[in-house]
């Protein structure tokens, strides 16, 4: 039984929290948060930009801890679940790296480059797997986008199309302070730079228009530049639509044999799927693939929390959990940050 160790119960600490309660061979056994309302189990000041608010949890058979710290000296802890703010990432990483427990991170896995490259550092020296927690090739339509792209059953790619918005993070201060989170464009849009480095490859240069605060990305819009110059990869995200518009994100993707697509919205509150899974063939079919994965709202959660548990088990660091696949994905949000300011392609 590998027992986990949750540090920090914000949205994203009691997401994993309700995802670990399907795990095969681990269970939380510990959790770490300053704040004694959430220690005594009272939630429900809990809320995010998808899924259910929190609510009234019992912890009677968890381990409690008012400092991280005291959770990373117990024995008993074999995988740290770091699910603080992007800017306090990289010092309990390190503690925790520090205190031999094999990690796991929150996207993103820090809020600069230099940071980043510590924590990998880190760990090589501990030999520890520090993980970073991209959920995004764990959602049943991006995980079958992703087999039909390296598996090669419908031809190589010819281009793809990537959307994920939001409106203002105001749910809790934290989000909403951009020197905390790095803005949508490290917070939100990494996603898609993880994804895309994982499926279409790494580009050669990104050309990326879009706006800035403080010298983060609010909004952007990148075109990928590949040596091919016939594959066409480009993405738009960002966080300034309207408060109706909570969260949207999707794809259209072409194959040499089939065209992909998907679109999903959270409007006025309501989840809402103006385009499900669509399988579109070069003989004329059109198809909704059956998917894999539960229907609870943190299914993927749950699926990227035992791809590390099966990880710490094996000894061996899953691929799409990679802290250098994290990193390089940091890298590019700097640098479409740059091109965006300097008007001009940089090159990776």
């Amino acid at each position: 039984m590998i027992r986990i160790g949750i540090v920090g119960i914000g949205f994203m600490g009691m997401t994993h929290f309700e995802a670990a309660r399907k795990l095969k061979g681990a269970r939380v056994t510990a959790i770490a948060t300053r704040d004694p309302k959430k220690l005594a189990g009272d939630w429900t000041g809990i809320q995010g930009n998808f899924g259910p608010r929190g609510g009234h949890v019992d912890l009677s058979k968890v381990k409690k801890f008012s400092d991280y710290r005291a959770l990373l000296a117990d024995p008993d802890i074999d995988l740290v679940d770091i699910c603080l703010p992007n800017d306090q990432h990289e010092p309990a990483a390190l503690d925790s790296l520090l205190a031999g427990k094999h990690t796991i991170v929150e996207k993103a896995i820090a809020l600069d480059v230099r940071a980043a490259e510590r924590m990998v550092a880190a760990a090589a020296k501990a030999r520890r797997m520090l993980m970073v927690a991209h959920v995004l090739p764990f959602f049943p339509e991006f995980k079958f986008a992703a087999e039909c792209i390296q598996s090669g059953r419908y031809g190589k790619l010819r281009t793809a199309h990537f959307r994920r918005v939001i409106s203002k993070p105001d749910w809790s201060a934290d989000m909403a302070d951009i020197t905390k989170t790095g803005g949508p464009g490290i917070d939100l849009h990494i996603h898609d730079n993880h994804f895309i480095g994982l499926t279409c490859g790494v580009p050669k240069a990104v050309y990326s228009r879009g706006i800035l605060e403080k010298g983060f990305m609010q909004h952007v819009t990148t075109q990928y530049l590949y040596d091919d110059p016939a594959k066409t990869v480009s993405c738009i995200s960002g966080g300034i639509s309207a408060p109706g518009l909570a969260f949207a994100h999707g794809f259209e993707i072409n194959l040499d044999r089939a065209t992909l697509l998907y679109d999903f919205n959270t409007l006025g509150g309501q989840p809402i799927l103006n385009r499900p899974l669509t399988l579109l063939t070069a003989d004329g079919k059109v198809t909704n693939p059956k998917l894999k994965g539960g229907a609870e709202w943190c299914a993927a959660f749950t699926s990227e929390l035992q791809t590390a548990v099966d990880g710490v088990v094996a000894k061996k660091e899953p691929p799409l959990l990679s802290g250098s696949l994290a990193r390089d994905a940091l890298k590019m949000c700097y640098l479409e940050a740059k091109s965006i300011a300097t008007e001009k392609p940089v090159k990776i």
